[in-house]
């Protein structure tokens, strides 16, 4: 069981604390002055705490006030953000879409604001996550990363991944020989893919290249994906990355592709059950996301 003090009093320090007024936070929550400064003493009582330092016509956060300040406002936001979502989804107004924490940092937040255009009377809800969502309690659709197996889903193939050498202009190596002297940056794949012969790492690409004399294993390894593309973007070495991943900069050329030989990589499937297909949010979920990225931004999926 919580042990927490009355929200109401919460509520009022909150607001108090934002306008730095008692007499701007009474007008805010529609009461008297003297009513918040009496919840707030109350709120200071039950903490054992000073809240407020109190001139005679301002007031300011202590040390502990600006402790619990930025907490309670980040939940209160979070409070509303939640209720107004449940509001709108009884009206069928949330989309929910699940994808890859990197797919949806890299590709899908930057598109975001073509969703708002498009379906303004719309909530886009992106539920970054590398689990398996539950596609009927927990999202309307997701953008899968895999073979492209889901049994008892609908699958639509979006494009597959593809993997090279990037790096920023500066770093580019003349030829694959001079790899030697370059530090490599690695995603690390974990047990699951560490010994699969198709796996897109630095070994196999070596190896397809033909060059020798290269330690596939040494330089800078991430076990967040996202990790390893901001090192490359900083200059920290040559990653062996994905194409989808790092498009923008590709084509801003802030990162090269100094080889032509890249790796193919698992694909991107749209995906969502067969018995929410008719639902308003999957619908328009799977027209969005196929004009966005059905005709493939890398090699297409036949």
């Amino acid at each position: 069981m919580r042990k927490l003090p009355p929200l109401g009093a919460l509520r009022v320090f909150e607001a108090a604390a934002r306008r730095l007024s008692f007499k701007q936070a009474a007008e805010e929550l529609n009461v008297s002055a003297t009513a918040v400064s009496h919840q707030i003493r109350q709120l200071e009582e039950m903490l054992a705490v000073k809240l407020f330092e109190r001139e005679t016509r301002q007031v300011h956060l202590t040390a502990a006030g600006k402790a619990l300040f930025p907490v309670l406002r980040d939940g209160l936001d979070r409070f509303e953000q939640a209720i107004a979502d449940v509001r709108r989804q009884q009206d069928g107004k949330v989309a929910r879409l699940t994808s890859t924490v990197a797919f949806v940092a890299r590709r899908l937040a930057p598109l975001a604001g073509t969703f708002r255009e498009a379906y303004p009377d719309w909530t886009l809800r992106l539920d970054a996550s590398n689990r398996t969502v539950d596609l009927e309690a927990d999202a309307d659709a997701a953008i899968r990363f895999g073979p492209g197996h889901y049994l008892g889903l609908v699958t639509e193939p979006l494009f597959a991944d593809r993997f090279a050498p990037i790096c920023a202009p500066r770093l580019a190596p003349s030829g694959a020989a001079d790899l030697r002297q370059a530090t490599l940056i690695h995603f690390d794949w974990g047990l699951a893919r560490r010994d699969d012969p198709r796996a897109p790492v630095w070994r196999q690409w070596l190896a397809r290249a033909g060059v020798e004399g290269v330690d596939a294993n040494a330089g800078i390894s991430f076990t967040d994906e996202i990790h390893a593309v901001q090192a490359v973007v900083a200059g920290q070495g040559v990653g062996l990355l994905s194409l989808t991943l790092v498009a923008e900069e590709l084509a801003s050329g802030i990162l090269v592709q100094p080889f032509s030989l890249s790796l193919e990589g698992d694909r991107y499937d749209l995906v969502y059950s067969p018995h929410m297909a008719d639902r308003p949010a999957t619908r328009l979920l799977r027209d969005w996301v196929m004009a966005q990225f059905g005709s493939g931004d890398c090699r297409s999926v036949p």
